[in-house]
């Protein structure tokens, strides 16, 4: 593997001019920077690291704090102000949703052009043009202009043409977040094969446990500059506790907290949590005493793998505090001829100390990555204990005997 870095980036800034009204424009051409009629905006500023070939890289941060600005100038779509952008191997972007495509051209004529502007040629293109297509599955309309197509379609065709040119690096930027969840399933298990191959890929995403499932190491972007880059879990810890300090937590409960977020793939149907014979929306605790049961059911379509489930106790204001994953337990789930599964799990004399605590239940693909469905807050603990001991969670220990 190349010791050159496969991106460096290196003082890098980003400045836009916003003008008030659009005759300050022509005032500025008219005065050659004598006067200034606008207000400078600095997206990004003074950004400098590298990707080494084979990384994958996740970019976590809020909306508008210059993520997006970011991959722009690495792809070239966009010129930096300032510093420089040095790019080694072929690239494939999937950016914001109409990037990259014509609307007035079909699907075969964009697949052509955006191809070629990657770098291949039409003997390539026409070599690789089936497989994009069947990868897109949207055979059937393309020959008709994409500015026909939906949303989803749309980023089926990008995709499939981005992750099919045999790009040396793949920038992702949200977009798979328009895809339907059998589409999403696919895309992702389609990078997790490219990142075993050796590709470089920037992931950008709001969904912090896909950054931490597919990423080596993680940059955080606040406000315009580098805030952190670390080994993807100590990025995403340090963030998520930036979040809840600077933020309160949204409540997430609702009349019928199981709800599907993709459509008809696998879903969540009921989740039962109960302790000693008590269930419901509030489940009492004893603390190191209880048991805590929970019961999942799930339904998935037959010609899906089977999915996996999370189970994660949080705090009151949405701190993750614990959460179990049957993948990684090699935990085989059974399904009957209908689609449908049921997962039980006991937490043995639950260990959390005095305190309330909610439960989320996550539905995800066979390689825990993409998630089919979510149902969170779907019971509260209530957790007593005995003695005045303080803290979250009881760890195990003994006395030693005195010498």
């Amino acid at each position: 593997m190349s010791c050159k870095p496969a991106i460096k980036v290196t003082n890098l800034d980003k400045c836009y001019q916003l003008y008030a009204q659009p005759k300050d424009r022509l005032k500025q051409f008219l005065w050659r920077g004598k006067r200034k009629f606008f207000k400078e905006f600095w997206a990004l500023h003074d950004i400098n690291f590298e990707v080494m070939p084979g990384e994958v890289i996740g970019i976590v941060g809020r909306n508008g704090a210059g993520k997006s600005t970011l991959l722009q100038l690495i792809c070239g779509t966009l010129t930096p102000s300032q510093g420089e952008v040095a790019v080694n191997g072929r690239i494939a972007a999937l950016l914001e949703l109409g990037a990259g495509f014509n609307a007035e051209f079909s699907g075969r004529e964009n697949i052509f052009m955006s191809a070629s502007i990657m770098g291949l040629s039409d003997a390539a293109i026409t070599e690789r043009y089936d497989e994009i297509v069947e990868f897109s599955g949207i055979a059937d309309f393309i020959d008709q202009p994409v500015k026909t197509y939906s949303s989803g379609m749309y980023v089926r065709l990008a995709f499939s043409v981005a992750i099919n040119v045999d790009p040396d690096i793949l920038v992702i930027d949200e977009a798979l977040s328009v895809g339907d969840g059998a589409f999403a399933r696919k895309s992702f298990a389609r990078i997790m094969q490219l990142k075993n191959e050796g590709k470089t890929i920037l992931f950008c995403s709001h969904s912090l446990y896909q950054v931490e499932a597919l990423c080596d190491r993680a940059i955080w972007i606040d406000k315009g500059e580098v805030k952190m880059i670390a080994p993807v879990e100590h990025t995403v810890m340090c963030y998520q506790n930036h979040l809840l300090d600077s933020e309160k937590a949204t409540d997430n409960a609702s009349e019928s907290p199981i709800k599907s977020i993709t459509e008809n793939v696998a879903n969540i149907l009921n989740v039962t949590t109960l302790s000693q014979g008590v269930s419901g929306s509030v489940v009492p605790l004893r603390s190191l005493q209880d048991d805590l049961h929970i019961k999942v059911e799930f339904a998935s379509a037959i010609n899906l793998p089977i999915p996996h489930i999370g189970i994660a106790i949080t705090s009151l204001d949405a701190q993750i505090i614990s959460m179990v994953i049957s993948k990684s337990d090699d935990l085989v789930i059974a399904r009957d001829k209908d689609g449908k599964s049921l997962v039980e799990i006991v937490f043995k004399q639950f260990p959390l100390a005095r305190g309330e605590y909610w439960v989320d239940v996550y539905l995800g693909c066979e390689n825990a990555i993409h998630i089919y469905d979510v149902a969170l807050q779907v019971a509260k603990l209530k957790v007593s204990q005995i003695g005045i001991e303080q803290g979250v969670v009881k760890l195990p220990y003994e006395w030693l005997p005195q010498s």
